[in-house]
């Protein structure tokens, strides 16, 4: 039972919810926030401007209505939807991952994906009432093909999860691998390319080749995390599916317009974006520097593992909060996560200060 919940209370909540951690969003009162993959660029002050002026003239009083549709246009626009598509939105991806395990709830209905991985999957099956499988990567974070397909034959899961780029290793997997793993699942395969601005490839060349294939992104590291919206296209029927366990109006007309006004302005964010991956660039090399082992990324994060016993990392992450710099502490995550730190890629300043809160923590 939960601490301080009176008894009479306890019994109305599921027992699994109980003995759940809630999502924990770090304290960066008073810090460098480097835990989180943000966009540190804020829009220039003239852009500013517009936005407030778009934003004021909103009509608050009415619920949100075809607004949203352009919003869809916009983004399929944007993101080179196939024909025959359609496209569905989401208060972030966090809500289309809980809304397609809702939508695949059926008795023994078993969700996989690789892990490390982003959590949620893994929560939204727990959630639901799926069973979640989470099948070990190999020990350079790379896809375990034949682990893949073993599990994918005994299981027979509704849907199979590959993020692409991995969060929080950042890596791209081998494309050939994907490609049989999709061949393989009897159900849904969804494609998480929350990191997309970052990647060096896409999946959407290849998504209408399947008609299992769903293709998920969100605006949060297009620069607008603070909006939630995320957005999932696939077959127009297996989403229109889907899209009937969404809310009816889960996307406000501030988050619908915020993301048509940055969509109208996408080449400030490409450019963002753009800058970004040069930082990235450097980055890498810098950390590689201070005697870290260095993962390859194709996202705004960098994992790193630290030298020394079990538990420098934990130590590390501590020296470098008390130098005013929060970055994300996953060793304890996952044991491949062993001693492993989550650097956020931020602007040359930023990074600045993080690799020197890091080397002094070292």
């Amino acid at each position: 039972m939960t601490p301080g919940l009176a008894p009479r209370l306890a019994k109305l909540i599921r027992q699994d919810v109980q003995s759940m951690h809630a999502y924990a969003v770090q304290d960066a009162t008073g810090l460098l926030k480097m835990d989180a993959m943000e966009n540190p660029h804020r829009l220039p002050a003239a852009l500013q401007a517009k936005l407030g002026q778009r934003l004021g003239a909103v009509e608050l009083n009415r619920y949100p209505g075809s607004r949203l549709d352009d919003l869809r246009q916009a983004l399929a626009r944007h993101a080179q939807m196939p024909e025959g598509f359609g496209l569905m939105l989401g208060n972030g991806s966090d809500e289309l991952i809980s809304l397609l395990a809702m939508a695949c709830d059926r008795p023994g209905a078993t969700i996989v994906a690789p892990v490390p991985g982003f959590v949620m999957y893994a929560m939204s099956a727990q959630l639901q009432g799926l069973n979640f499988v989470g099948v070990p990567l190999t020990a350079d974070f790379e896809l375990d093909e034949a682990a893949m397909l073993a599990a994918i034959e005994e299981h027979q899961p509704a849907i199979v999860f590959l993020a692409y780029p991995n969060n929080p290793t950042a890596n791209l997997w081998d494309d050939a691998a994907i490609e049989r793993i999709v061949a393989a699942a009897p159900g849904l395969v969804v494609m998480d390319e929350a990191y997309q601005p970052f990647a060096s490839r896409s999946y959407i060349a290849r998504v209408a080749r399947h008609g299992h294939v769903l293709l998920m992104r969100t605006l949060s590291k297009f620069g607008l995390a603070g909006v939630r919206l995320g957005y999932m296209m696939g077959p127009a029927a297996l989403v229109a599916e889907i899209d009937k366990v969404r809310p009816p109006y889960n996307i406000s007309v501030l988050n619908a317009e915020c993301a048509l006004f940055a969509l109208e302005h996408a080449d400030v964010f490409d450019a963002q974006a753009a800058d970004l991956r040069a930082q990235r660039d450097a980055l890498l090399p810098a950390l590689r520097a201070l005697g870290l082992t260095v993962w390859k990324s194709d996202a705004n994060m960098v994992l790193v593992r630290i030298p020394g016993e079990d538990g420098r990392a934990q130590a590390v992450f501590e020296g470098m909060k008390a130098r005013g710099v929060l970055v994300k502490n996953v060793s304890k995550m996952h044991p491949l996560l062993a001693n492993c730190l989550r650097l956020t890629v931020g602007s040359a300043d930023d990074n600045a200060q993080m690799l020197r809160a890091l080397q002094q923590s070292l």
